[in-house]
Order: C-alpha cells, then structure tokens, then sequence
C-alpha cells in the first residue's frame, strides 16, 4: 500500500514515517500543499495522511482539491494529523472529503489502526468496484442477446421494433422521409421440407448476410421479423432510395443462385420485396411505425401475387409519390 504524508513539520513528519516503515508501506513525504498535489497526480497514493495546519494551501483546501481530481469511481482515503479536537474542525474536515483524524502527537497504536481499517474499506471498496464493473458488462451482453437473432446474427423483432420507433418520433420531430421494408423468402417452406431444416437454417444466415451487406449507413438496420420473414428500417431515405437499396438486395439474393428445385417458378433462392415511406410530421397523431409496417406488408403480399422475386413499392401520399421521381437517397 502506498501511503503519501503530506506534513510541513519534520519532528511529527519522522515520527509518522517511521511508524509507516513498521508496518511494512511504502511511502512518500512532502512539506506543503501544492507538492502533495503534484504527487497525488503523478504517484497515484492508496492513502494520504494530510497535516491541517500548512503554510500556503491548508489541509481541508488540499483535501477539497483531492477530491476534485479523483474520476467517477475513485477514492482515496484521507486521513487528518491535527492538534485541533473542536467539533466545527473535524465537521468541516469531513466537509471537505476527509474520512477519519489522527489527533497529535500520532500514537503508534492508533495509527496502526486506522490504517488497517482504511485499508479494509479501501479493499472492500476495491471489490464492490470490480463486482458492479462485472455486473455491467453483463448486463450489456444480457441486452446484446436479447437484441440478436438467434439463428442469423443478425437483429431481432425487438430491436427492429425498438429502432423503428425511435426513427418514426424523430422522423416526426423533424419531418424527415423514413422507409421500412418487409422481405420474404420465397417458397421458403417448400425448401425447408425439400431440403431439410438444417439446410433451411443454413439458408436464412446466408440471407440474412447478403441483405445485411446492402446497407451502408450506421442507422440503417436488417432484423429478423420471424420465420423466413426480414425487415429493413432506413431513416432519412425517400422512396427512391428504399426503392434502390430493396432491389441491391432482391439481385443480391438471386445472384447467390443457391439451387432451389422447389420453387414455383425459379430455379434459384429469390426473395420478395415490401417498400413503404412516410414523412411523418408532428399533426400525424393517428399514425404509428405499425402503420407503416402494416403499409411495406400489404405490398410485400402484392410482389408475392405479382409473381415473387420482385419489388411492390406502397404508394401512401402525394409527398411520396413526389419522391419517387424526383428525389435522391
């Protein structure tokens, strides 16, 4: 345990670093206030035992400084040499971030003990700190989980739920174009009987890749929706660039040309595309991100009865349709 003395008066000074070396700490010694600082920073103490009563900085200015300068999450103890006893002296040393007094001239029994009991709530404290640090992180990897798809790797239903919502207020706030998209894999359940489930699985964590590749943009997001089902969020992005990034993933998909023999139509793995976009603005009361997804999934089920491995774009309002001919994603 390192231990830094802070005292001006060499008689109380030798004593104290003599009773230290007893019991086994390394220790520093400086005379004032603003060198106890220096080396507070530079040496990074366990302990400081801190003189009162100094030329310059006094010892309840020090221990204020000291306390400013620890981060979030640090603490050092701090331990007073006085010859004041008053109650306002040891009330305003307690103020200023002192933890105990040592009331000169220092006992050697006593100083052995309030160091042995610093350096147990140091140690405690030390382990409640390395628990709640564990405890975060996993936390954090309880909220990784439970926001990944367990199959793809990919996002999951809750974290596309939680992404949309979010885009649609600030979508709203700012009256800025937001576009979802719902995807299918065609004739999934015929490949997955065809082929086997484990061939099924192997095929929606290709999917789920090649879609995920499509997007460039941090707040882009790809989630599983369920089953052989995918969704897309894109804020900030009109029509035209919904409709852009649905078609890189549709030829993305069918240039995989994973074999499917069971398709009605195809030969290769395709999937169908369901594009909505809104501009929702703060007088949209009656309209939620659920509307708009109900919105990408009625023209995913017109893609699919168009005839599957194509694009149905849902055409809500004039802005919208004004976007799909002249704005740029």
């Amino acid at each position: 345990m390192k231990v830094l003395l802070i005292e001006d008066t060499m008689t109380s000074a030798t004593v104290v670093l003599h009773q230290l070396d007893k019991l086994g700490l390394e220790t520093r010694h400086v005379t004032d206030g603003e060198a106890g600082l220096k080396e507070f920073k530079s040496w990074k103490p366990d302990m400081i035992l801190l003189d009162v009563i100094m030329p310059g900085l006094d010892g309840f200015a020090v221990a204020r400084r000291i306390r400013q300068l620890e981060r979030d999450g640090e603490w050092t103890p701090i331990i007073f040499l006085t010859a004041k006893t008053g109650d306002k002296d040891l009330e305003h040393g307690i103020e200023v971030g002192g933890d105990d007094y040592l009331i000169k001239p220092v006992s050697e029994v006593v100083l052995a003990a309030k160091v042995r009991a610093m350096q147990r709530l140091a140690q405690m404290r030390y382990s409640l700190v390395v628990l709640t640090r564990r405890l975060d992180e996993a936390n954090r990897e309880l909220t990784r989980l439970t926001s990944v798809d367990g199959l793809t790797g990919i996002a999951n239903r809750r974290s596309f739920d939680e992404t949309t919502k979010r885009e649609w207020q600030r979508a709203r706030r700012n009256r800025l174009p937001l576009s979802v998209m719902m995807i299918d894999v065609d004739c999934f359940k015929q490949y997955n009987d065809g082929y086997g489930h484990q061939a099924g699985d192997e095929c929606l964590i290709t999917v789920a890749k090649a879609l995920e590749e499509q997007i460039k943009r941090p707040g882009d997001l790809v989630a599983r929706f369920g089953g052989e089902e995918f969704v897309v969020v894109l804020p900030e992005t009109n029509a035209v660039g919904a409709f852009r990034v649905a078609e890189a993933m549709r030829a993305g998909i069918e240039s995989l040309a994973l074999p499917h023999a069971y398709s009605n139509g195809h030969e290769v793995l395709t999937v169908s595309v369901g594009v909505a976009t809104a501009y929702p603005g703060p007088e949209d009361d009656e309209l939620s991100e659920g509307w708009l997804l109900d919105c990408a999934d009625q023209a995913l089920y017109e893609a699919k009865k168009g005839g599957r491995n194509r694009i149905s774009v849902a055409q809500l309002k004039p802005a919208t349709q004004f976007a799909i001919k002249n704005a740029d994603r």
